[in-house]
């Protein structure tokens, strides 16, 4: 069974795309970027600005008010934060756009010799955002899974037949239905009913109850029982931390 887990794991590797950031219609702008300590001097009301004025459309960190085609596969989104790249007598940012693999698929540096912070840091944000094309999305559809991985699914499928049917236990989160597969006794996946892919691979942990989990996208958190229900830390791209619990059914 952990070869079963090593191919499941393969086939959602190979589920990756690459794409520009023109492709992308969506982008999410954190609450506040992270490398600025006390203030951020409004850059993300700015960068949201200058983002729209290229035709894309900012999204908040909360996903359950994305749109459906955003909210159905974050994959059609991309992320931006500006780092603080401040020098002695400069104001300079780096502007970074990531994909849901955590991919940066565009940086671009922009620098301003106004001394004040205020006026210096949009200044510097104001070049950075030259080198950021026009949104000109493509259609965005699942990663079509290649031959080989194909291959490694029928293989999948094979193994589960002869080792028998695994404990299966269903849960939800009121917007997916998962089921719970055990592997062994130190691991199991949540995965959508009928699919060979884990959304999540849990691994038991020195501490009852407690797991390490592997999310799709390649995120590593840790999940844990309470009262009967499945919990995990989904990381957010602030660096913080959401409590997603999926109810047993």
């Amino acid at each position: 069974m952990k070869k079963l887990l090593m191919l499941m794991l393969v086939i959602s590797s190979t589920m990756a795309f690459t794409q520009k950031v023109s492709d992308y219609k969506y982008v999410v702008i954190p609450e506040k970027f992270k490398t600025f300590k006390n203030s951020s001097f409004g850059l993300e009301a700015y960068l949201a600005k200058g983002l729209q004025g290229k035709k894309y459309e900012i999204l908040t960190e909360a996903m359950d008010k994305w749109p459906s085609e955003a909210r159905n596969n974050s994959c059609n989104v991309i992320n931006a934060e500006v780092l603080n790249d401040k020098s002695l007598f400069t104001n300079k940012v780096i502007l970074q756009f990531k994909d849901c693999n955590k991919k940066v698929i565009l940086e671009s540096k922009g620098r301003s010799d106004i001394k004040e912070f205020e006026e210096g840091f949009p200044d510097a944000l104001k070049q950075a955002l030259t080198h950021v094309p026009l949104s000109s999305p493509v259609e965005m559809k699942p990663a079509k899974i290649s031959d080989a991985a194909e291959n490694v699914q029928n293989t999948v499928s094979e193994t589960v037949v002869s080792a028998g049917t695994p404990e299966a236990n269903n849960y939800s989160n009121g917007k997916l239905d998962l089921q719970k597969i055990q592997i062994d006794s130190n691991q199991f996946i949540l995965a959508k009913s009928g699919s060979s892919v884990p959304f999540a691979v849990f691994k038991t942990t020195s501490k009852s109850a407690v797991f390490l989990v592997k999310m799709a996208d390649g995120n590593t958190t840790i999940g844990y029982f309470e009262n009967g229900n499945i919990v995990i830390d989904i990381p957010q791209t602030d660096g913080r931390f959401s409590k997603e619990v999926f109810t047993a059914k």
